[in-house]
């Protein structure tokens, strides 16, 4: 055991693998500079990273942990090099048109998506309502894992697995489906262009509102501009919603449903998703979901790879 007393110098050269991190760190820097060029937002992950490994033993088991989530960001950062528009023909018209036939809203005379039905009917209440509960679809999933980290090491890693598959899977669908979000066919019509950034739609509302430029920063960076379907926004609160119930968090659970469905209205009254990216959303989380608790139930080396992690992120002082 880590004498933790004797201080930093000495647990560094105790620590087994210490040279990993900054392995790792240098091979993902000079890999992302090849792929997608150098970006300030690479060395603050970084940092954050080798910072929590090296400050003490209870920030080195949450980074630890948290590599899982560290995967997923530099997995969906590493799209921007290969669009999945140069590998299928994007579904711009169809997917429109399926939107209409299946969801349509008759609104004077005309036949509308809901999305346009909102474009035309929305207010200040509800643009920012939506925009914090657009806020909400990552922080909120990490601040329920890092409450599972503490407080149920098991359930944390098979939240976090289950989260990191169902963001594989949506990953899948997007380069065999790729497909145009709402705003698209709103700016841009049927005709395929190739963009490189993504737009706010109807959150520019919400920026507007509170004179910030919160989602106009985030979309700048959005990985993937053809990726409305599936809806990972609306994926991800229903990860968090099977666990917590399964977490018996009592009224938290009533707070993250109502996340969900907030998350679900907002991704189509912003046009940034249709109906059917939503409930395709849904259903690749519980696709996710029904896949890990098959390997979690029949799977004996999958159970020893969680139990990997669980020993990984343990107190040093339960080891021995």
């Amino acid at each position: 055991m880590i004498d933790s007393s004797s201080g930093p110098s000495v647990g560094l050269t105790a620590r087994k693998g210490s040279w990993l991190v900054p392995a790792l760190s240098l091979a993902y820097l000079l890999f992302s500079y090849v792929l997608i060029g150098f970006r300030s937002e690479q060395l603050v992950l970084i940092g954050l990273c080798n910072a929590c490994y090296y400050l003490s033993e209870t920030t080195r088991r949450f980074i630890t942990g948290f590599s899982i989530f560290v995967v997923y960001w530099v997995l969906y950062d590493y799209m921007k090099a290969f669009p999945n528009y140069m590998y299928r023909a994007v579904d711009i018209a169809q997917l429109y048109a399926t939107e209409k036939s299946l969801f349509g809203v008759e609104y004077q005379g005309k036949i509308l998506t809901p999305n346009e039905f909102w474009l035309l009917n929305g207010n200040s209440v509800l643009d920012v309502m939506s925009g914090i509960f657009y806020l909400s679809w990552v922080p909120i999933p990490l601040a329920f894992a890092g409450y599972l980290f503490f407080k149920n090491r098991r359930l944390f890693f098979e939240f976090s697995l289950t989260f990191l598959l169902v963001n594989l899977l949506g990953f899948v669908v997007y380069y065999l489906h790729p497909a145009a979000p709402p705003w698209y066919v709103q700016q841009h019509g049927f005709e395929f262009q190739p963009l490189t950034m993504g737009s706010t739609a109807g959150l520019a509302k919400f920026d507007s509102f509170f004179g910030v430029g919160i989602f106009k920063s985030i979309y700048a960076k959005n990985s993937n501009i053809f990726a409305a379907m599936p809806s990972l926004h609306s994926a991800y609160p229903v990860i968090v919603l099977f666990y917590a119930v399964k977490n018996r968090s009592g009224l938290f659970n009533v707070f993250f449903f109502i996340i969900m469905i907030g998350i679900w209205f907002a991704a189509v009254y912003n046009s940034h998703h249709y109906i059917l990216d939503v409930l395709a959303g849904i259903s690749i989380a519980l696709t996710g979901i029904f896949i890990f608790r098959l390997l979690v139930s029949r799977s004996a080396t999958f159970n020893r790879f969680i139990e990997y992690f669980l020993l990984a992120t343990a107190p040093a002082d339960s080891k021995n």
